[in-house]
């Protein structure tokens, strides 16, 4: 592993570097889970099911209210979109709140005000109700979608992050996948009461996970933040292998913890997150300007690369297509959801194998191709009178290719990236700034996808999205560097200033800022 060339790491190994030599001490060189870090991680990622099944249940949902509530495309784009844009709000406070009251209590939070919001929903009767309902759903979700890679990524040991931090994805995609089968299900009940069961039903995950996390550990980091070491000790005997393992990283991160912090464990008690913002927007350093570059930047692309508007309309992309039947479009969204499971779990267990980069780059080239395949296919059948089946089956696989490639790269490795790249005083407050853009950009495109689609068609949509995609490959490829096999601690040299004017992490390079 390289070093960063400061004295005091020469003279004193890292985490990684010392648990190599140690014969004793399994699951560096060769990554083994830790059954605790593990079962932890499954159910703090569980929170993130709420928006999958969400996105899911709505790109039903939305058809059979608009049927059922007579109203226009553009309050149906109200609709999608709100949940998104409130979310917003929650991805703002998830910071703040998680270093006040801890990341365990936020992931209980979260899925506490998701429940009031899914509540709000099946009773709504009216489409203002309905909205307000999304809206306080939308919070809960931005709760979820910081907390739940930020927590998961503090516990995890540094050569088994990628796969456990990929999680929340993964339980996105299986929430979707899930609000396909219901909606799949519930499509021939009246219309009156098929969509109100759909979105009621969000309920019931966000009860299992408000209980269960309960059981969870808090996160050793934040513990060792707030001068709780002995508790922190604790948290990582049961979360390492070994306790020369547990030792090291708890040295490691005190350490961590006492030069960002500026001050000694017992006297940090009453810190919660003061004067990040004024470090991330004020008086930021280079390394901390190239921190927050990087995640907004991977953040950006991946909402504007138009995953969630897509999945959203997928049914109205297909009924303009000549599929006009509903339990067909549910059958097709169904098959796409089962796609995109496959590749997200693909993903996620070599995650920490090929890198984060490579997975990334992969996975947006092959975004831009499906894009502009599904672009063509579309245009064909704005022309084709008679709609030939072959062209509405290579749109059906262009957008099953699309959203396997989504679930490779920018999928779980924006939750993976944003949760590991920033230092421990500013990660719960930065990680939810980058989560904010996200939640602001999802809510845009989803609120616009129909209008500019009517405007320019489905295929100049495609079209304009394959160019998002082309812009944010090379945005990967100069800004993002290599953070596999790495710990959090060891992260923030990478975005230090080298010798040369531009980063070199490996033989890769990033542009300087």
């Amino acid at each position: 592993m390289a070093s960063t060339g400061s004295p005091m790491e020469k003279e004193k190994p890292t985490e990684v570097e010392a648990l190599e030599n140690v014969p004793a001490v399994a699951g560096y060189g060769k990554p083994r889970l830790n059954n605790y870090v593990l079962a932890c991680a499954l159910l703090a990622s569980t929170a993130s099911i709420l928006l999958g099944y969400d996105i899911g249940v709505m790109s039903g949902a939305e058809i059979l209210i608009k049927d059922n509530l007579k109203i226009s495309s553009t309050q149906t784009e109200i609709l999608v979109g709100i949940l998104n844009v409130s979310s917003l709000i929650g991805s703002l406070a998830s910071g703040k709140t998680s270093d006040y009251i801890g990341r365990r209590y936020t992931i209980v939070l979260a899925a506490s005000t998701f429940l009031i919001g899914a509540l709000l929903m099946g009773f709504a009767p009216s489409f203002p109700y309905l909205v307000a309902g999304r809206v306080v759903a939308g919070i809960g979700v931005g709760y979820s979608l910081m907390i739940a890679p930020v927590y998961t990524a503090e516990l995890s040991p540094a050569m088994t992050r990628g796969l456990l931090t990929s999680f929340p994805e993964v339980f996105i995609t299986l929430g979707i996948q899930l609000g396909y089968i219901i909606n799949f299900a519930l499509s021939g009940l009246p219309d009156h009461i098929n969509w109100r069961i759909m979105l009621g039903l969000a309920g019931l995950p966000a009860i299992v996970i408000g209980f269960g996390v309960l059981a969870m550990p808090e996160s050793p980091r934040w513990l060792v933040m707030k001068g709780r070491t002995t508790e922190a000790k604790h948290v990582l005997n049961r979360t390492s292998d070994t306790a020369e393992e547990a030792e090291l990283r708890l040295a490691e991160i005190t350490q961590a913890a006492d030069t960002d912090l500026g001050q000694e464990g017992p006297s940090r008690e009453n810190w919660h997150g003061q004067g990040v913002w004024k470090e991330l927007f004020i008086s930021p350093s280079r390394p901390i300007k190239r921190i927050l570059v990087a995640a907004i930047g991977i953040n950006f692309f991946m909402q504007a690369s138009g995953n969630d508007a897509v999945i959203y309309y997928t049914p109205a992309v297909f009924r303009s297509a000549g599929i006009h039947n509903k339990k067909q479009l549910f059958g097709i969204t169904v098959i796409m959801g089962f796609t995109k499971t496959a590749f997200v779990l693909l993903s996620a267990l070599y995650l920490d194998r090929f890198g984060r980069r490579a997975l990334l780059l992969l996975g947006s080239i092959g975004l831009f191709i499906s894009l502009i395949v599904l672009g063509l296919g579309s245009k064909f059948l704005e022309h084709a009178g008679s709609k030939p089946l072959w062209a509405i089956v290579l749109c059906i696989v262009a957008v099953c290719a699309y959203v396997s490639f989504f679930s490779i790269g920018l999928g779980p490795i924006t939750w993976v990236y944003t949760s590991e790249i920033f230092p421990l005083r500013l990660r719960a407050q930065g990680s939810a700034v980058a989560i904010s853009v996200n939640r602001l950009v999802s809510g845009v495109v989803s609120m616009t996808f129909l209008t500019i689609s009517e405007k320019i068609t489905f295929a100049g949509m495609f079209f304009l999205l394959s160019a998002i995609v082309a812009l944010g490959t090379i945005f990967f490829y100069f800004f993002l560097p290599e953070t596999k096999g790495k710990t959090l601690e060891e992260i923030g040299a990478l975005f230090e200033d080298k010798n040369s004017p531009r980063i070199v992490n490996r033989g890769r390079e990033m542009t300087d800022i």
